[in-house]
């Protein structure tokens, strides 16, 4: 077994506010908790180059995703409030329909220009990130915190709120040239998402951009991400 070889790069802190850095939370998905009970929305996203039958299986999906999440307080520590999305994958319809959804928002957004490589992030990525690239017929790339894959690795260094934390690709993945879609559940402060964009960019291949299937739009993750293209399906703000 070789020794993973790394190129560390270091990604923007995701909580270089001071105003935020008590609250930031992590790769783990965690959200803090308000004062208010919050809003989950749909993500409105324009879908005019969809067929009517199109719209409307999007939207109907939307509703039946944001009925299986579950919201659960005081997880993992006191004061956060967690995001469940497991509920989805035990149903099938809702799993289904949820696949469905995220392939005519590819298409929507990206027209028949369907990525090469769909990479998914730890852990969460891996629940719907492998079935949505056998759906496209693509192939998937796992990103995983560093010495949990065998063999030569690329690495990324990026900022928690705790402290730094490293992402990498296995050498050989993601091939150069080749065009990727980074997915995960849920972005937040952007960090992990931003880092895996980054490993995307030093295998000399093409980031088309971020797929995830809830943004948790009052942490402003997005900023992270540059000016390359963000699909989600759900929009969350605890604020209002």
């Amino acid at each position: 077994m070789s020794d993973p070889v790394t190129s560390n790069i270091a990604v923007g802190s995701v909580a270089t506010d001071s105003s935020q850095s008590a609250t930031t939370p992590d790769a783990s998905r965690r959200e803090p908790t308000s004062s208010s009970a919050g809003t989950t929305e749909l993500a409105g996203q324009s879908v005019t180059a969809l067929l009517d039958h199109e719209k409307k299986k999007l939207e109907t999906a939307k509703q039946l995703v944001i009925g299986s999440l579950r919201f659960v307080p005081d997880f993992p520590i006191p004061g956060i409030k967690f995001i469940d999305i497991l509920p989805i994958f035990q149903n099938p319809v809702a799993f289904e329909s949820l696949l469905e959804v995220l392939v005519l928002l590819i298409r929507e957004r990206f027209g028949n220009q369907i990525p090469d490589v769909i990479i998914g992030l730890e852990a969460r990525g891996f629940l719907f990130g492998p079935t949505l690239a056998l759906r496209l017929n693509r192939a998937f790339v796992p990103v995983r915190k560093k010495g949990k894959m065998p063999g030569a690795c690329k690495t990324v260094e990026y900022m928690k709120e705790y402290g730094k934390d490293e992402f990498q690709v296995q050498e050989g993945a993601i091939q150069p040239g080749q065009t990727c879609l980074i997915v995960d559940d849920i972005i937040a402060t952007g960090g992990t998402a931003a880092a895996a964009g980054q490993l995307v960019e030093i295998s000399n291949a093409k980031l088309m951009g971020y797929l995830f299937m809830i943004e948790i739009t009052n942490l402003k993750g997005k900023a992270l991400l540059g000016d390359k293209p963000m699909i989600t399906l759900i929009e969350h703000d605890e604020e209002e």
